[in-house]
């Protein structure tokens, strides 16, 4: 099972491939680990001596640009030392293989990739393949999974609803081709949100996934009814390899967010959106950026919760709370 290869004999983390099997306790620990660290670097210093010493290659064979600055900047407030590796530049592009490249990169004594491909179950390749001691982080690996994005989600969600067990949540549009759609049903599901929905044509709905504890509606109106949360999905234009959708338009008229639309949320209702965002498709201009929404908040807390994760799989004993920076020979002096 993917979940035993995540954690050690002593069931703590050491690489993070997927949120399905991962324990309720664990993953609260990660969230309340996150928020530590959200509120220790809210000043003008924002570093922690964490990973000091610790090397982190950013592996993407996928373009990125949101979820790949996130992880630089949560290991760099780490005081990791970091490296991006452009893919499409490298030897893999003369033929080297995936094992090539990871076993090559060991060599250089790194101790965490943060791997992205296009590729289900590349993560997990990499997770068997990699030396002890060297840990694999998946940053989305083809329609499988996108665990940190998950874990930002559900982390934005409890900071601003609380009780996942009082929560009905909507996931609206492309959820056969999203791996974070796949990501955020099994965290609720494990954090017992009361009821989670999937909204979308039928062409966008997976075969049999009311076996992962949803209900389906293909009427937006129906679907948004009484909702405490609202995850839209990009439409994945680039995995459709046939005909899911007839045009993009019509995708927006009968499945589009929009200000009449919002009348079917609850008052209190928040909306939510991975990114990047098709505007005019998904969702309107106006609501993205609404009193309603929290994407940008998502974007903020990613950087916290990727923190968070990296911290515990290196080695680093949870804290729920971070200890204070050491004074500066400067400070020091001035406080006597």
């Amino acid at each position: 099972m993917t979940s035993n290869i995540q954690l050690d004999s002593s069931g703590r983390l050491k690489h993070l491939l997927t949120l399905e099997g991962l324990s309720k306790p664990l993953i609260l620990q990660i969230l309340d680990q996150a928020a530590a660290f959200a509120d220790a670097t809210q000043g003008r210093d924002k570093k922690l001596d964490h990973l000091r010493g610790r090397t982190v290659i950013n592996l993407f064979f996928e373009a990125s640009t949101r979820t790949r600055t996130t992880f630089e900047l949560a290991a760099t407030r780490l005081s990791a030392d970091v490296l991006n590796l452009q893919v499409a530049a490298s030897s893999t592009s003369k033929g080297e293989t995936l094992l090539d490249t990871l076993k090559t990169l060991e060599a250089m004594q790194a101790d965490m990739f943060v791997i992205r491909h296009d590729a289900s179950g590349a993560a997990h390749f990499f997770a068997e393949h990699a030396a002890p001691g060297v840990a694999i982080l998946n940053a989305g690996d083809g329609r499988h999974a996108h665990p940190t994005q998950g874990l930002l989600d559900m982390y934005t969600i409890r900071k601003a609803k609380g009780d996942f067990s009082k929560l009905k949540v909507a996931i609206v549009g492309d959820v056969v081709h999203s791996r974070v759609a796949r990501s955020n049903i099994h965290a609720l599901r494990t954090l017992g949100a009361k009821e989670i929905r999937v909204v979308a044509p039928p062409t966008l709905v997976p075969a049999g996934i009311e076996q992962m504890g949803v209900k389906v509606f293909h009427s937006l109106e129906a679907g948004l009814d009484g909702v405490d949360v609202v995850i839209l999905l990009r439409l994945q234009k680039e995995r459709m390899l046939g005909a899911f959708l007839p045009s993009m338009s019509e995708f927006h008229r009968d499945f589009g967010l929009t200000k009449a639309r919002i009348k079917h949320l609850k008052p209190d209702a928040i909306i939510m959106h991975p990114g990047p965002i098709n505007r005019g498709v998904e969702i309107e201009g106006d609501v993205a950026y609404g009193p309603r929404s929290l994407i940008l908040q998502q974007v903020s807390h990613g950087i916290a919760v990727r923190m968070a994760v990296m911290a515990m799989i290196l080695g680093r004993e949870p804290e729920t709370e971070v200890a204070p920076k050491t004074k500066t020979k400067k400070s020091a002096r001035a406080a006597r």
